[in-house]
């Protein structure tokens, strides 16, 4: 991580002052993304683009994440466990109102976990309520919900922008008009340019500093150069181009951020699509793979090496890169011993962001020298979870997981990576049932060993989080524990 302190030396001090004054006066901001989200309700999406501009800033959930990833209360002030794990007893916050002006209660949670884990529900992480029995109301702030079995990571799963809390009386329009209890309400949204919020005057808690914020969508990395530069913007998150980053650093008018994510970045394969379904050809695709050139040539040597599904920076982490290290000539072996003919021509699926389509070509490029024909396919980021990750319709495909601790995903034999391992799942199951953190640390690094060994993707990088700032901007995420770009407490400086 690294923070650039304000210098002086480039422009005058007296125009600096001007800006600030003017930025301060109006108390507006305007951050830049480069993916836009397909629509605004994030609890029946998978895009992280959802998260990024909603979570906690407009829809809140009983619990939520800090900055540094721990779990914190939200609209559950409070919360009571019985000694068997099975019953929570939540405690809700008071005077809390909807933006469209209803009032929030133990109704609006039964509402939004039943609707979220019903068999008809469109919500992208169903497995985070599936332990859920019972949700009963107790009183207007009081919510009692019963597990039918003990699962440790239940406040956890509940900090999820996908267990965002909902009124019933807007859940149907949600998706382009999001009606949420945070401490900025939606304003307007210029669908291919622009979404803007303004500060919720009524929210409950700790009010938001800024009086509007405005997310604008840039997708071309040299266009987000341009815009940084003009000073369009005050803030670009996930910036899209890191060779440009030396440039600001050495520029006083801002200060880049360099932070982790949860953003495990790999190259997924169909494993249930041939000869991808043979675990000697994955493990041909990933002994193929250079790393490193990746990380140099589309990261410019931002991001850090990972061998399985986990982030480096967990504690619980096993660095597992030796089982799929850079050996052509064993690549070239196992796709012999395969039996597959040669060139194996696979399609590569490509969403957007850059590490996706400048990684492609590298690994394209690497590929071919064993054997393999990847046949890149560019799509947008809707076409990419309607085809790619909803129809499965892919051979390979590179994309950054950025939710937290999302391992538990590959267990669901139905995730786009069709990888269906009973072993695999069995430890996840046992996962979710245990408390013990001595238990859970061992169950997790069984877990990492056997997608390592399976080979279920080509495990590339851990995304670093990259954000270019007008240097007064204070109080951003410098890390990325759950995909959001928080706002709740940024200002500029006096």
């Amino acid at each position: 991580m690294m923070f650039k302190p304000f210098r002086t030396g480039l422009v005058s001090a007296l125009a600096l002052a001007g800006a600030v004054s003017a930025a301060q006066a109006d108390g507006s901001l305007t951050v830049a993304m480069q993916l836009e989200p397909p629509h605004l309700d994030p609890t029946s999406a998978a895009a992280a683009a959802i998260d990024s501009v909603l979570y906690s800033n407009v829809y809140e959930g009983l619990t939520r994440f800090a900055s540094d990833g721990s779990v914190v209360p939200g609209l559950a002030r409070s919360w009571d466990i019985s000694e068997d794990g099975l019953t929570y007893t939540f405690h809700l916050a008071e005077g809390v109102t909807f933006h469209d002006g209803s009032a929030f209660d133990a109704e609006d949670v039964k509402f939004s976990l039943d609707r979220a884990r019903a068999e008809d529900s469109t919500n992208a992480q169903k497995g985070l309520f599936a332990a859920i029995d019972t949700v009963e109301v107790t009183d207007p702030l009081t919510v009692v919900v019963t597990l039918s079995k003990p699962t440790g990571s239940f406040l956890f799963n509940m900090a999820w922008g996908d267990a965002v809390i909902v009124a019933p009386e807007s859940a149907d329009t949600l998706q382009t008009t999001p009606n949420g209890t945070g401490a900025f309400k939606f304003a307007d949204w210029v669908q291919g340019d622009r979404i803007e919020l303004v500060k919720n005057p009524d929210y409950w808690g700790t009010p938001a500093v800024l009086d509007e914020a405005t997310f604008k969508f840039i997708s071309d990395p040299t266009a987000a150069f341009a815009a940084v530069m003009a000073e369009d913007v005050d803030v670009f998150y996930s910036f899209p181009a890191p060779e440009n980053l030396p440039q600001f650093d050495m520029d006083p008018r801002f200060k880049v951020l360099a932070g982790s994510t949860e953003g495990e970045t790999i190259l997924a394969m169909n494993n249930k699509l041939p000869p991808l379904d043979d675990v000697r050809v994955r493990e041909a695709v990933a002994h193929a793979i250079n790393r490193q050139e990746i990380i140099d040539g589309a990261m410019f040597g931002y991001g850090t090496p990972i061998g399985s599904f986990f982030p480096p920076h967990n504690p619980d982490y096993v660095d597992l890169t030796g089982l799929s290290d850079y050996d052509p000539e064993k690549s070239k072996a196992l796709l012999e011993e395969a039996g597959v003919t040669l060139p194996v021509r696979l399609k590569m699926t490509l969403p957007p962001p850059s590490y996706a389509r400048r990684g492609g070509e590298i690994i394209a490029a690497q590929l071919r020298q064993v054997g393999i024909e990847a046949q890149i396919e560019n799509v947008e980021w809707a076409q990419w979870l309607e085809t790619t990750f909803r129809g499965k319709d892919y051979g390979m495909t590179i994309v950054s997981h950025v939710e937290p601790m999302d391992i538990g995903s590959l267990a669901n034999p139905d995730y786009y990576t069709q990888y269906d391992n009973a072993d695999f799942q069995a430890v996840i199951e046992e996962l979710s049932v245990t408390a013990d953190p001595a238990q859970r640390s061992e169950l997790f690094k069984q877990a990492q060993t056997m997608l390592a060994e399976d080979y279920v993707a080509g495990f590339l990088f851990q995304m670093a989080l990259l954000t270019v700032a007008k240097t007064e901007v204070e109080g951003l995420w410098v890390n990325m524990p759950t995909p959001a770009v928080d706002l709740t407490a940024v200002h500029w400086a006096n």
